[in-house]
C-alpha cells in the first residue's frame, strides 16, 4: 500500500510538471519548445515505467510462496518407540490428533500423510486423511516430504513438515512458520522455538537452538547451548527449545534431498543441521508454547494428563 501511494504521488507530480511545461512552452521559442517536450516525454515515460514496475512488484509479492501444503511424515519402525504414530491418546491414534490440529491452520491449502507403512496408511484413510505412500529408503522426515511432494499432482511453493508426534501442535505455530518464510526471501527454511524449561536442559530428546540478532538460526544441538564454564544449566538464561515443525521452500526441498549428509548432522542426528552446514539461511520464530512431543512411551501418559487438565477430548 505504501509503495502504491508513493507511485500515485509521483504520477501526480509528473502530470503537474507536464502541464506547467506545456503552458510555458506556448510563450517560448521553437527551440525551447522542443526541449520542453523532450523533458515532458522523459518524465511521462519514467512515470509510466515506475507504475508498471510497481504493479508487477506488487503482483509478484502477493503470489510469493503462496501455495502451501502440509505433510505429516510417519514411519512405523522407530528405534525409540516402534509404532508411535498409531499409539492411542485418549482413544484416538496420535497421527489422527496431529492431523486434526493441523487442519485448523489457515495457511495450508492441503494436508497429506506420507508413510511407508500400510498399517499407518490404513489408519489414516480411516479417519479421512489423504495418504501418499513413500519408500522405506527415506533417511528422515524431510526426504519423505520431498518424495511425497513429487507424487502430488498439484504444485506447491511451500512445504510444511509437521511432526506426527506433536498431537497438541498449535495451528497458529504452523501459520507462523509459513508466514515467516513468505516474508523472508533469503531464507529457504523456517522453524519455531519456545522457552526451554531448566529441567530439560540436559535432556538429549529436547533439541536446543541459538539464533542471531536478525532471527536466523546459528546452531541446533541435543546438548545444552550455549554451554557455560560451570557445566550447569543457568536458570536465568533464556535457553530456546526447538519445536519439530519445519517449513521449506519447495524448490530447496528438492536440493536438500540431493545434498550429502554432513558431519554435524550425523553427529547430532538433526536433519536441519545439513541446511546450515551448506550455507543456507533458516528463519526462526519465537512462540509461547508448552512443547509436548511424544518421544518415548512415558510421554503418552504426560500428554493424556495434560489433555484431561485442559478438558480436551
Amino acid at each position: 500500500m505504501v509503495i502504491f501511494r508513493t507511485i500515485c504521488l509521483f504520477l501526480c507530480l509528473t502530470l503537474s510538471l507536464t502541464h506547467r511545461s506545456k503552458v510555458m512552452s506556448v510563450c517560448s521559442s521553437s527551440s525551447s519548445s522542443q526541449k520542453t517536450w523532450i523533458v515532458n516525454g522523459i518524465l511521462a515515460g519514467t512515470a509510466i515505467a515506475a507504475a508498471i514496475g510497481a504493479r508487477a512488484y506488487l503482483g509478484r509479492s502477493k503470489k510469493f510462496r503462496s501455495r502451501v501444503v502440509g505433510i505429516i511424515p510417519a514411519r512405523y519402525a522407530s528405534s525409540r518407540f516402534e509404532g508411535k504414530p498409531l499409539v492411542q491418546i485418549l482413544g484416538k491414534p496420535m497421527i489422527q490428533r496431529t492431523w486434526e490440529r493441523s487442519k485448523l491452520a489457515t495457511t495450508l491449502d492441503h494436508i497429506v500423510v506420507a508413510t511407508d507403512d500400510e498399517r499407518i496408511a490404513e489408519c489414516c484413510r480411516g479417519f479421512g486423511a489423504d495418504v501418499i505412500m513413500t519408500s522405506e529408503s527415506c533417511r528422515n522426515g524431510t526426504e519423505r516430504c520431498n518424495e511425497a511432494l513429487e507424487k502430488l499432482e498439484k504444485k506447491y511453493d511451500v512445504v510444511v513438515n509437521i511432526q506426527g508426534d506433536e498431537p497438541l501442535i498449535e495451528p497458529e505455530i504452523i501459520d507462523g512458520v509459513v508466514k515467516a518464510l513468505q516474508v523472508t526471501p533469503d531464507a529457504v527454511f523456517s522453524t519455531a522455538v519456545t522457552s526451554l524449561k531448566p529441567e530439560d536442559g540436559l535432556d538429549p530428546n529436547r533439541v536446543k537452538c541459538v539464533v542471531d540478532n536478525r532471527g536466523y538460526a546459528i546452531y541446533f544441538s541435543r546438548g545444552l547451548i550455549p554451554y557455560n564454564k560451570s557445566g550447569k544449566v543457568n536458570p536465568d538464561f533464556p535457553y530456546m527449545l526447538h519445536l519439530g515443525i519445519q517449513s521449506f521452500d519447495s524448490k530447496f526441498l528438492k536440493v536438500y534431498s540431493e545434498l550429502q549428509p554432513t558431519p554435524l548432522q550425523q553427529e547430532e542426528d538433526l536433519e536441519q543441521l545439513k541446511v546450515l552446514e551448506n550455507g543456507y539461511k533458516m528463519k526462526v520464530i519465537k512462540v509461547d508454547h508448552e512443547a509436548h512431543g511424544v518421544d518415548t512411551p512415558d510421554d503418552v501418559e504426560k500428554i493424556e494428563s495434560l489433555m484431561r487438565e485442559r478438558n480436551m477430548s
